[in-house]
């Protein structure tokens, strides 16, 4: 099966084999072609006596550790064929990711969140309201993980409003104005948790105590980057969606799970509140003692496998998370696949969300 035919499958339609089947497939093929194109990945392979050929499900496929992004320049392309360089967060003196696209890759990534995304917020392009500033985008051939999100969520917004200033100030008057023009249209609004929170809701609470309110009941907000500085603040993701619709009636809430290391292979949260994998990408939750597959309930480290990256082999990697799967196929909200949790960094880990690494400038 080729990627495009793939992409003509509902993200959430397949059952356990079904998904199966298809992902070890296509993982097995992804495999062979980093094997043959990537000497530091058949290196690796061949070290550890790897036979894809024996491989009957994908939970058998090696994984690399998404830091070592950060130490090798591992790619599968040609150099002339890399047509952008995507950089993970980083606090400063943090090394970071670099992540080689080529077309194709590039172009699967988006089309793949196009349709996981769609899912949760309808496929019509809405007026888009970024919950960030302007200049994060600015260079457009090497993309932070930061910009390349404010630029791949992009592609569902018509007009576009960026709340921030390059001070991070809410414009509140861009605002006002945004919102009377559009009223009555739903609105997509995208950010970072931290970012959101800091800069956004609590502006609003001032603005509120002032007697200046906004209306975002019409608004559906797709929030991401990690947890890590809110939780330290003791705001669970309950009080952060309550929050936000007590000061501007926004009620529908969507966080996401992800990583510049495989970009477009999202994990959506659902009206229950679980973040879900597609039938593009899945998670395995792994025991730190032996690797070995944790049961549902039991904690873990994550282990994320992608069907979209051809240009590096990144299509089987070992996190730095903490998470637990909480059931697969049966999840109320009717979307087939896993569900699960993630709990946050492992211990002693690295800070690498783009939330946290922005939100690491306020200790």
């Amino acid at each position: 099966m080729t990627y495009e035919e793939l992409l003509e499958i509902a993200p959430y339609s397949l059952d356990k084999e079904q998904k199966k089947m298809l992902l070890t497939k296509r993982l097995v093929d992804l495999t062979k072609h980093h094997r043959n194109n990537c000497k530091e990945y058949d290196q690796m392979l061949t070290s550890i006596g790897f036979d894809e050929d024996n491989v009957q499900d994908y939970s058998e496929l090696p994984f690399l550790p998404v830091r070592l992004f950060k130490e090798l320049s591992l790619k599968s392309i040609p150099d002339e064929e890399v047509v952008k360089t995507m950089t993970s967060s980083g606090t400063s003196g943090q090394a970071v990711s670099k992540i080689y696209l080529d077309k194709v890759t590039s172009s699967n990534q988006q089309k793949t969140m196009v349709k996981i995304v769609n899912e949760f917020t309808g496929s019509s392009r809405m007026p888009m309201i970024i919950l960030d500033c302007p200049s994060v985008v600015k260079n457009r051939a090497m993309f932070s993980a930061r910009g390349a999100g404010i630029l791949g969520f992009s592609i569902f917004g018509a007009k576009k409003l960026y709340a921030l200033d390059d001070d991070m100030h809410l414009d509140v008057e861009g605002l006002k104005e945004f919102l009377e023009k559009y009223q009555g249209q739903r609105i997509f609004m995208f950010g970072f948790t931290f970012m959101v929170w800091q800069h956004f809701y609590r502006e609003l609470v001032r603005l509120k105590e002032e007697g200046i309110t906004f209306d975002l009941s019409n608004g559906v907000l797709v929030h991401g980057g990690g947890w890590k500085k809110l939780v330290s603040e003791a705001v669970s993701p309950e009080e952060f969606h309550n929050c936000l619709k007590d000061v501007c009636g926004l009620d529908h809430i969507h966080d996401y799970y992800g990583m510049v290391e495989q970009t477009g292979c999202i994990y959506m949260q659902c009206e229950c509140g679980h973040l879900h994998a597609s039938i593009f990408s899945d998670v395995l939750i792994r025991r730190p003692e032996d690797f070995e597959l944790c049961e549902v309930g039991e904690r873990g480290i994550i282990q994320v496998v992608s069907a979209i990256p051809e240009s590096y082999p990144g299509h089987s990697l070992i996190t730095e998370d903490e998470g637990v799967l909480l059931g697969e196929d049966d999840c109320q909200c009717g979307r087939k696949g896993k569900y699960f949790k993630i709990f946050g960094r492992l211990k002693n880990a690295e800070i690498r969300g783009c939330s946290d690494t922005y939100a690491a400038k306020f200790n």
